[in-house]
């Protein structure tokens, strides 16, 4: 598929970061567009950019859908056929992800099945829902994302990662089985699996307001105990600071990730986009996630061994 115009593509999680970026890309080339996301207003924002910037008749539609619940994910599915009106879609970008439940011990079971549900069976849902229209098509590629916790399942030794990196570890295994059942039972639909590293993305903000939590600076001081407890587990000296100063620095952590990554949402939505083009079953985005790879597979019996953070923090490559 070396060409986006007139195709249709549906993307989840289009209301920011990567969903966002390749939405617009999409539609400056020719591409009809099909959205959804479960915060409504970050994806009438993306609508508004990308209409902004669409050639003339392109038709791009929204739907909001929480992809870890089948019965949406089918409703959504349906709204597609029924305002497109194709019989088919050519691209399904299955990008839809956020954090939490990092520790399987400490965090709560409630927010490890949510963040393992969004991640994991938000892509399983979609793909089962979506695989009759891509099958329909003339030519179609299904592109699943993972992340560097998909081959490295944590976030340096001092921060467990469980939920999200169980779940990208599934997405990564499941496209990776595609390959063969794709090239045997349908050979005009490819797969892809992207494995970004840090991308400047607002998943740390939004995962608070999807496992339902207060914004930052809004949480109670019942709370503040537990965060400095989560804090403290992660390394962050917090000693002597007050609640509100706790609550500010929460609220930085989620701007620092967004504001200063190796690469921008725009840079991994081209870097996809081209990946697509070329055919490549297996995306790594960022130099910190080629390095990091590179890392883990030159010595995977050292990969959680307080040495191997040490390798890190010394590799140029991985460190700019």
């Amino acid at each position: 598929m070396k060409s986006f115009g007139g195709k249709l593509a549906v993307v989840t999680g289009g209301g920011t970061g990567m969903g966002r970026a390749l939405a617009r890309q999409l539609v400056a080339e020719g591409c009809d567009v099909a959205m959804c996301d479960v915060i409504e207003e970050n994806m009438q924002k993306t609508l508004s950019l990308c209409q902004a910037e669409a050639p003339q008749g392109i038709q791009i539609s929204t739907h909001v859908c929480d992809v870890s619940d089948e019965e949406e994910v089918l409703r959504f599915r349906n709204e597609v056929e029924e305002q497109h009106a194709r019989g088919y879609i050519n691209l399904l970008f299955n990008n839809a992800g956020i954090g939490g439940g990092g520790s399987f011990i400490h965090d709560t079971r409630e927010d490890w099945e949510r963040t393992y549900a969004v991640c994991w069976n938000g892509v399983y849902y979609n793909a089962r829902a979506f695989m009759p229209l891509l099958l329909a098509s003339d030519e179609g590629h299904m592109v699943n994302t993972s992340s560097v916790n998909g081959f490295w399942a944590c976030l340096g030794n001092q921060t467990p990662h469980t939920a999200y990196s169980a779940a990208k570890f599934a997405v990564k295994g499941f496209s990776e089985a595609l390959i063969i059942d794709l090239k045997l039972n349908a050979p005009h639909v490819k797969v892809s699996v992207v494995m970004p590293g840090h991308i400047g993305t607002e998943i740390a903000i939004n995962t608070g307001k999807i496992l339902g939590r207060p914004d930052p600076l809004d949480m109670p001081d019942a709370e503040i105990d537990n965060m400095r407890v989560r804090l403290s587990r992660r390394g962050t000296e917090i000693e002597g600071m007050t609640n509100d100063e706790i609550r500010q620095a929460v609220k930085e952590m989620g701007e620092n990730f967004r504001d200063n990554a190796t690469t921008t949402a725009e840079q991994a939505a081209a870097i996809i986009l081209d990946g697509v083009r070329n055919e490549q079953w297996r995306i790594l985005i960022g130099p910190d996630a080629a390095a990091l790879d590179r890392v883990v597979r030159s010595d995977p019996e050292l990969t959680y061994d307080d040495s191997f953070v040490d390798r890190l923090a010394t590799d140029r490559e991985l460190n700019g």
